[in-house]
């Protein structure tokens, strides 16, 4: 028998959110089948060590459009993204965390702008960020400036990972080469028609934040890396201007050594052997970055690998991993 393709996938990766589960999928169902179309929803498990699995196992008794996808381990947001977004089966896919804060009801606006407009992408993007610290709505608004500048000003400011896309827009995902890539900058790249939908982003509805500080310190640095030389450049540049000052340096030691006031210039001979250690320091940290990813793609590990899928009539291969 062959099954009828969804007009709609909606894709949640999750990890530990046994809590916040059943206020998603009472939330979530409510406004999906408000829709009158056929859908699945894909909830990629990424190596929950709750009960995560046990209760997604429940709600699909009562729920059979609710797909399991099941990674080995835990393997990070973005690589359960892109497991779940390479293994959806509707003709728009939507991609949601699981935390609430992006509200569901804002997937009907989405679906309904790209088929008027059509469009292949439609950014959530948050209209207010007041419910941020000072502190998160200052780094959020650098994160996305850098992002701009490095990548163009395709890349929308507050979008995170609420988007939808049309399954050309994930086809073309996946014949990229990149083993895991970071979404928010690759959909931008992919040049495709887009859109966007404002919302207000809520506080969490339970549990605790799966992306703290180190997570979030570690998405802007792959997202520089992997998008983008400039930090290659910068060091380039920082060797230039270490070569100037040494220059400036060496012309002073002449003139203090005719004027016999050598001894008196160790500080000068102090921080020139600081900065010329950082700069190096640095440098050779930056090339270490580039480097350590040349490795990873030579290597050719999968980001994931797919222990379970409920959907029985789903394709076992992936070609992106």
């Amino acid at each position: 028998m062959v099954v009828a393709e969804p007009a709609l996938s909606v894709v949640v990766p999750m990890f530990n959110e046994e809590s916040v589960l059943p206020l998603l999928v009472s939330r979530l169902r409510g406004v999906l089948d408000g829709l009158g179309e056929p859908y699945e929803v894909v909830a990629v498990d990424d190596g929950s060590t709750d009960n995560t699995l046990v209760a997604l196992h429940a709600a699909r008794r009562g729920w059979p459009q609710l797909r399991i996808v099941r990674l080995r381990r835990n393997s990070g947001h973005q690589a359960a993204l892109l497991a779940g977004l390479m293994r959806a089966r509707g003709a728009y896919v939507v991609s949601i965390d699981a935390d609430l804060q992006d509200p569901p009801e804002t997937i009907v606006d989405m679906l309904r702008l790209a088929r008027s407009e059509r469009l292949d992408i439609v950014y959530g993007v948050r209209g207010d960020r007041t419910v941020d610290t000072p502190f998160k709505r200052w780094t959020a608004g650098l994160y996305y400036r850098l992002m701009r500048r490095l990548v163009g000003k395709q890349v929308p400011a507050n979008a995170g990972d609420f988007r939808l896309l049309s399954r050309a827009a994930v086809e073309a995902l996946r014949e990229l080469p990149e083993r895991t890539p970071v979404l928010r900058l690759v959909v931008p790249w992919l040049g495709f028609p887009s859109g966007e939908v404002t919302f207000l982003r809520a506080e969490r509805a339970a549990g605790r934040t799966k992306y703290p500080m180190s997570r979030m310190m570690s998405l802007a640095a792959d997202s520089v890396t992997s998008f983008s030389a400039a930090p290659l450049r910068v060091a380039t540049w920082l060797g230039l201007a270490g070569v100037v000052v040494c220059g400036v340096l060496v012309v002073v030691a002449i003139i203090a050594f005719f004027l016999g006031a050598t001894v008196s210039g160790w500080p000068s001979l102090y921080v020139a052997v600081l900065f010329l250690g950082a700069v190096q320091l640095l440098c050779l940290g930056l090339l270490g970055e580039y480097v350590a990813r040349i490795y990873t793609a030579v290597q050719a590990r999968p980001a994931y690998f797919i222990a379970e899928d409920t959907d029985a009539s789903a394709e076992l291969a992936d070609s992106l991993r």
